[in-house]
C-alpha cells in the first residue's frame, strides 16, 4: 500500500508504522486518519506479522489534531449521513489500531496530544521517553474527547484521573503516565529503540495462535469494564458541540492563548 502520511518497515513478523510527517510534528490530518485504518484493517489478512510497532518520525510522537487546512480534503459532504461519515474518520482508526490480532506496541517521545494520546491508548503496550508530555486538550477546544478515548482512559488508568486529566486539560509527564498506568515502561531517549525492539521479539517468539486468543480475551474482558460500543456517536457529539456558541469561543481563547506562547 501506498501512503501519503505514514511509512512501513518489515523486519520479519515485525511491522513498524511510522507517522510520517515530521515537520508538523506528526500532526493528524485527515488523510492520516484514513490511512491509519486501512493499514491496520489490512492486516486482518497479514498473517506473518506478529507485533507492530506504531511510532513517530521527527522530535515527536504525535502533536494531535492539525489545525492548519488538510493538504489533501474530502469531496464536502453533501448529506448528513455523509458528514457523520467524515466525523467517524478517527473513531474508525483508533478501532482498527485496537482491534488488529497482532500484538501493538506505541512507541512514545516528544509529545502525544489528544488524538494521538488516543492511537496510543489503542495499542496493547505503551513505551515512552523519560522526557515524553502527554496532553488531551479536548475539552479546552471546545469539544469532547471522542474516538472511544474516555472509555479506554477508563480502563487504563481509572474514572478519577480520566475525569482530572480530560476535564483540566493539564499535562503529564512520562512518570506520571507510568505511575497511573498509561504507559508500561518509561526509558530515556537513548534506550527507546532496544527497549521496544526487546519487547516486540520477546513477544514475536511467542505463538502466535495463543497470543492472539489471549488479546481477544483481554479486550472482550475490558469492554465489560467501559464499553467503547457508545462511541459510534461520537460525530454527533462533535457536531453539537461545533454548534455550541460558548464552545466555539472557548476554543478561541485556547487558541489564541497558545499563538501567545
Amino acid at each position: 500500500m501506498d501512503f501519503e502520511t505514514l511509512e512501513t518497515e518489515r523486519d520479519g513478523p515485525l511491522l513498524r508504522v511510522w507517522l510520517n510527517r515530521p515537520e508538523r510534528r506528526n500532526a493528524i490530518s485527515g488523510t492520516m486518519l484514513r490511512e491509519v485504518g486501512d493499514l491496520f484493517r489490512s492486516l486482518e489478512t497479514d498473517f506473518e506479522t506478529r507485533v507492530v510497532v506504531l511510532g513517530g518520525r521527527g522530535l515527536s510522537f504525535c502533536a494531535g489534531a492539525d489545525r492548519k487546512p488538510d493538504p489533501s480534503p474530502p469531496r464536502e459532504a453533501s448529506t448528513d449521513r455523509a458528514r457523520r461519515w467524515l466525523g467517524q474518520r478517527g473513531r474508525r482508526a483508533v478501532t482498527a489500531i485496537q482491534d488488529c490480532e497482532a500484538v501493538t506496541i506505541a512507541r512514545i517521545h516528544g509529545h502525544a496530544i489528544g488524538g494521538g494520546a488516543c492511537f496510543a491508548t489503542a495499542c496493547d503496550f505503551r513505551i515512552s521517553t523519560i522526557d515524553a508530555a502527554i496532553t488531551i486538550p479536548e475539552v479546552d477546544l471546545g469539544i469532547p474527547l471522542a474516538w472511544g478515548g474516555i472509555p479506554r482512559l477508563v480502563r487504563e488508568i481509572g474514572p478519577a484521573f480520566t475525569r482530572e486529566l480530560v476535564l483540566t486539560c493539564r499535562p503529564f509527564d512520562a512518570h506520571e503516565a507510568k505511575a497511573l498506568g498509561f504507559v508500561n515502561r518509561v526509558v530515556p531517549r537513548s534506550e527507546l529503540e532496544s527497549a521496544v525492539d526487546g519487547l516486540a521479539e520477546q513477544l514475536a517468539r511467542k505463538a502466535p495462535s495463543v497470543v492472539s486468543a489471549t488479546k481477544r480475551q483481554v479486550n472482550e474482558a475490558l469492554e465489560d469494564v467501559a464499553s467503547t460500543v457508545g462511541a459510534w456517536a461520537d460525530a454527533d457529539l462533535l457536531g453539537a458541540a461545533m454548534r455550541d456558541p460558548e464552545a466555539r469561543q472557548a476554543a478561541r481563547d485556547y487558541l489564541a492563548t497558545r499563538t501567545k506562547r
